[in-house]
C-alpha cells in the first residue's frame, strides 16, 4: 500500500529484456534504499514492483508480461528519470490517498498550461476510467496523489503546485507523453458493486438511506 507522496526521483539505469514482453530495471537512488530489504515493495511511477537485488546506490525490479502490457514502463529508457515511493509504514503519516501501485491503465497527455503558481495538465484516458472517476475526487498519476479539478468523458484535469513539481518527474512531461493512471481505490470498489448489480438486474443497496445508516 502507497499513499500517493513521492519520496524520490530516481534514474533508470538499464533495462534488460527477460523475453519479447518482460524486463528487468535497475533505478539509481538513494532515499528509498536506507532501509531496503529483498522483496521490499517499492512503486515506480505508481507500479509496484519488488525488490530482487540493491547496492548502496541502486535496486533491480523484475516486470512481468501483464505490468508490461498495462502500464508505460516499457516507454523508459537509461536516463529517464522515475518517481520513487516505499510502501507506506505504519507509523507514518498518510498524506495522500490509499494507492495499491496496481495501474488501471494510462493516459496521454493532452494539454500542459501555466497558471498563476500551478500548472494545469489535461489528460485523454479510455471512458472505462473516467467511469471510475469523480470530480474533486483523488487519482494516481505517475503515482502521485492529486486530485481531479475537471472531468468530462475521457479527459481529466489536474492542477500542479510547484512543491510536487519540484518533487515529481512532471516538469519532464509535455504533450503526448504517457502516463500511468490508477484510479480511486474506494471509487472502483463502488462501480464494481454497482455495474454487478446492474448486470445481474438486481435492485442496488446502496440507496441514501443505507449509506446514512453506515456514517456516511
Amino acid at each position: 500500500m502507497f499513499t500517493g507522496i513521492i519520496e524520490e526521483v530516481g534514474t533508470v539505469q538499464s533495462l534488460s529484456k527477460r523475453s519479447a514482453d518482460a524486463m528487468e530495471i535497475i533505478i539509481k537512488c538513494s532515499r528509498v534504499l536506507k532501509d531496503v530489504h529483498l522483496g521490499d515493495s517499492i512503486a515506480i511511477n505508481g507500479v509496484c514492483l519488488t525488490v530482487t537485488s540493491f547496492t548502496k546506490e541502486q535496486f533491480a525490479a523484475d516486470v512481468m508480461p501483464e505490468t508490461v502490457k498495462a502500464t508505460s514502463l516499457d516507454q523508459l529508457a537509461p536516463g529517464s528519470q522515475v518517481n520513487l515511493e516505499r510502501a507506506m509504514s505504519s507509523n507514518g503519516r498518510f498524506g495522500g490517498h490509499f494507492v495499491s501501485g496496481h495501474v488501471d491503465g494510462t493516459a496521454v497527455i493532452t494539454r500542459v498550461e501555466k497558471k498563476s503558481n500551478a500548472i494545469y495538465y489535461d489528460l485523454k484516458m479510455d471512458k472505462t476510467l473516467t467511469d471510475m472517476l469523480t470530480k474533486k475526487g483523488s487519482i494516481a498519476i505517475d503515482g502521485v496523489s492529486l486530485t481531479i479539478f475537471d472531468l468530462r468523458d475521457a479527459h481529466v484535469t489536474v492542477s500542479i503546485i510547484p512543491h510536487t513539481l519540484e518533487g515529481t518527474i512532471f516538469p519532464t512531461k509535455s504533450m503526448g507523453d504517457v502516463v500511468n493512471i490508477e484510479c480511486d481505490m474506494i471509487g472502483k470498489y463502488i462501480y464494481r458493486f454497482l455495474t454487478k448489480e446492474q448486470n445481474e438486474k438486481q435492485p442496488s443497496r446502496l440507496t441514501p438511506s443505507f449509506l446514512k445508516e453506515h456514517g456516511f
